[in-house]
């Protein structure tokens, strides 16, 4: 099977999607690897180290685009749309529930699209999406700390705060792989933590993780509203699997803040969980002020790291890359069930529930549409 790997093209997206020992393994397996010119170029990797790791350099994104199979970070965007054709296989990231434009190219194409955030194993993990959780996870309390400076627009506090200063309060909304590194940074530089969760049981593991340096507390709207209000700096990282995510803090909360504060929405590239957050910001234009308040919404901020972020995206999807590439992505598909959840689209159809309900589309069984029967999926 030939891969082929654009370079990304998205606001100050430098990731790429295969590293050269990416290229090695997948080159070792029998299946030529095609990379764009520069396109690992922002990540540190020179096209002269794929070519020796045994890809070809293309010179433009439409010869990557031809190939079998096209690798990728973030979702494609609107002039990349033309590139696709029945009966290609696109594995990256997607984020398709709150993006009905890039859905319908897909459904109308007849691509075949795994997503790298809703391949999940059968303990509920999602083993693409958790690398740059964590990346995301700990830079949000990085950039929370940068905005609430005041040459930044933010309040003017230190979050660690100083001897015989207070400690600057972070909220944290999601307990998950992406909030748990939130608190792990937050806790590092001193800041009072509050962590909330919908899971009495994730709560308790965090109070096992953690012990007196954060505060554990249910989310619901009297909670939220309460350690809103109260707060410097507020992290959203609430995840539904492919799903929009929830509105959980309301434009009332907001207002109640006081001036300077921070809210950093990780949840954006799923529509986000903040309703003042009603826009996708760039890290050219990362935050924007409402109510006072300073909004980040950049929708792929493990981007502004991309050297670590593509060394821990490549290490968990190349693997599952080489398994599509071997076996074809119907074998390989139906003998990997987190693969199969990563369907997204096939056969002209919406494949993986969430995203259906959340633009009222057609749902189509994965597993029934491969084998051409109405078992039930596994």
């Amino acid at each position: 099977m030939q891969i082929g790997v654009p370079k990304e093209i998205k606001n100050n997206e430098n990731r790429v999607a295969m590293t050269p020992s990416g290229v090695v393994h997948l080159v070792r397996s029998g299946h030529p690897v095609f990379i764009e010119t520069n396109a690992g170029m922002g990540s540190g990797f020179t096209d002269e180290e794929y070519s020796t790791a045994g890809a070809t350099i293309v010179s433009t994104a439409a010869e990557a685009w031809a190939k079998d199979m096209v690798m990728k970070v973030k979702e494609p965007i609107a002039s990349e749309y033309g590139y696709f054709r029945k009966g290609l296989i696109l594995f990256t990231y997607l984020h398709l529930a709150p993006e009905p434009e890039l859905t319908e190219a897909l459904i109308r194409n007849h691509v075949i699209s795994i997503a790298y955030e809703t391949v999940q194993l059968p303990n509920g993990s999602l083993p693409l999406l958790t690398p740059m959780s964590e990346v995301a996870g700990r830079m949000s309390t990085q950039i929370g700390a940068q905005f609430l400076e005041k040459p930044h627009g933010g309040k003017g506090i230190l979050l660690g705060g100083t001897p015989g200063v207070k400690r600057g309060k972070v909220t944290i909304i999601g307990g998950g792989v992406a909030g748990t590194n939130a608190a792990k940074i937050a806790t590092g530089i001193g800041a009072e933590v509050t962590i909330l969760d919908l899971s009495q049981e994730r709560l308790g593991q965090l109070d096992d993780i953690f012990g007196s340096m954060v505060t554990t507390l249910m989310s619901n709207p009297y909670n939220i509203a309460r350690t809103v209000k109260e707060s410097d700096l507020v992290i959203g990282a609430v995840l539904i699997p492919g799903a929009k995510a929830p509105k959980l803090i309301t434009e009332e909360m907001i207002r109640s803040m006081e001036p300077g504060s921070v809210v950093v929405d990780i949840a954006i590239d799923q529509g986000g969980i903040i309703e003042t957050t009603d826009r996708i910001t760039t890290h050219d234009n990362p935050v924007y002020v409402k109510h006072g308040v300073l909004h980040y919404a950049v929708a792929n901020m493990p981007g502004a790291v991309p050297r670590t972020s593509t060394l821990a995206l490549t290490n968990v999807t190349v693997p599952y890359a080489v398994q599509v590439a071997n076996k074809g992505y119907k074998k390989a598909c139906l003998e990997n069930e987190a693969l199969l959840k990563g369907l997204n689209t096939l056969d002209g159809y919406v494949t993986y529930k969430a995203v259906a309900d959340a633009q009222k589309l057609e749902y189509k069984d994965a597993y029934r549409l491969l084998t051409g029967n109405n078992s039930p999926s596994l």
